[in-house]
């Protein structure tokens, strides 16, 4: 149980490096490209929402095979097509070739979160489930950590080489990987499993899934707004000292570190997912009025505002895991897979969203503002009628 927990958080790892790696070298790649430094922040949002297409349509393909084919399986075939993107990424010279390769990147990078989750999940005790995955999201988010450091120190293509080498040399650590047990009893009874007929055609399942997906709408707002935009809303509060992508990335991965550990055991301490997660989105609220409302100040002060978001937004381990619980054996690994990668896949929709507001005329603020507010206002609205799930036995069908 302890190898599977490690391995998995191995593989976060990883998968956090190449998430984020491009938030980090975005202004230094697109310059080398030749677009212009007015237009980083457009093109950055369109390149980052073809990863997040990616990863919606990757969600639902790994999904439907981790309960078909198997966990490990997932593990396996994900690791393997993003590492060899990854590469391929590092010898782009169009922003064609860059659209192309981040959104495979996407599709491979999507099966590991959730399959990871899904086989912890199943492998350890109720009593345990909650410590399990904090590891595994905690250990994994200091994949952003070294991705900051790899994207400050060493060259953009450089840096897209190392991601992929990570994945490689990671795979070789999954070859003796067990299955999970309530996986194998449902294969061998011959159950219909990763059915998307079952999911999308049945309204209590289909709001269940929804419901799933909402709350976790802040968390990507703040990584993929807030935080990616970071040199450019330093900017417009007239913030002094130099601002990059890579530092604030950093930080607000340090926090959301301590976060995701933090609410993974404190929902085992007090005997609920629900009530963890409101703490959280009522915390994330304050902090996201708190940096949209700077006025001067200083580049570090900025930074512990985004580790302060980071902290605020590290829910995403119990978000996760609430996911994991909320559905059978036969339609788990679809869920628990698809579910993170809807809510990544939603930041096309919200830097839209975001892009659309300051067309129109609003501010770079304002328009944070209201996109922020209305991801903040469906979680909380979504975690209203969503069901404890806290010590639920997983080893059910749908």
């Amino acid at each position: 149980m302890i190898a599977t927990v490690l391995i998995g958080a191995l593989g976060y790892f990883v998968d956090i490096y190449d998430l984020l790696l491009f938030s980090i070298v975005r202004t230094a790649s697109l310059r080398d490209l030749g677009v212009a430094p007015s237009e980083s922040l457009t093109v950055g949002l369109s390149l980052l929402s073809w990863q997040m297409w990616g990863l919606l349509l990757g969600g639902l393909v790994w999904g439907v095979l981790g309960d078909k084919r198997g966990r490990v399986s997932v593990l396996f075939g994900s690791i393997l097509l993003y590492s060899t993107a990854n590469i391929a990424n590092a010898f782009v010279h169009t922003l064609g070739q860059y659209e192309f390769w981040r959104f495979v990147a996407g599709v491979g990078l999507a099966g590991e979160l959730g399959a990871a989750i899904t086989l912890v999940s199943e492998t350890l005790p109720a009593k345990h489930r909650g410590y399990g995955t904090a590891v595994v999201a905690g250990v994994g988010l200091f994949g952003a950590v070294l991705a900051a450091y790899v994207g400050k120190n060493y060259s953009w293509r450089t840096a897209f080489i190392i991601g992929g080498v990570l994945g490689f040399a990671l795979l070789l650590t999954r070859v003796s990987m067990l299955e999970s047990g309530m996986f194998g009893r449902v294969r061998d009874e011959g159950v219909k499993r990763g059915d998307l007929a079952m999911l999308f055609l049945s309204p209590p399942r289909l709001f269940r899934l929804l419901r799933c997906v909402l709350i976790g709408l802040p968390i990507w707002f703040v990584v993929g707004i807030l935080v990616t935009g970071a040199p450019e809303f330093a900017r417009a509060f007239h913030v002094t000292g130099e601002v990059t992508g890579a530092s604030a990335v950093q930080w607000t991965y340090l926090g959301l570190v301590l976060g995701d550990l933090g609410s993974g055991a404190l929902s085992q301490w007090v005997g609920s997912r629900r009530k963890v997660v409101l703490w959280f989105l009522v915390l994330t609220t304050g902090l996201v009025v708190a940096y949209l409302a700077q006025s001067g100040g200083t580049s570090t002060q900025l930074y512990a505002l985004c580790s302060a978001m980071g902290f605020g937004i590290g829910y995403w381990a119990v978000f996760v895991t609430i996911a994991a619980e909320q559905f059978g054996t036969n339609l788990r690994a679809t869920v628990t897979t698809s579910v993170p990668n809807f809510v990544r896949g939603s930041v096309p929709l919200l830097t839209a969203a975001f892009i659309g507001l300051k067309g129109q005329g609003m501010s770079l603020v304002g328009s944070a503002m209201v996109v922020g507010g209305a991801c903040l206002t469906l979680a909380l609205a979504s975690l209203w009628w969503m069901e404890e799930t806290y010590g639920r036995e997983l080893d059910y069908l749908e």
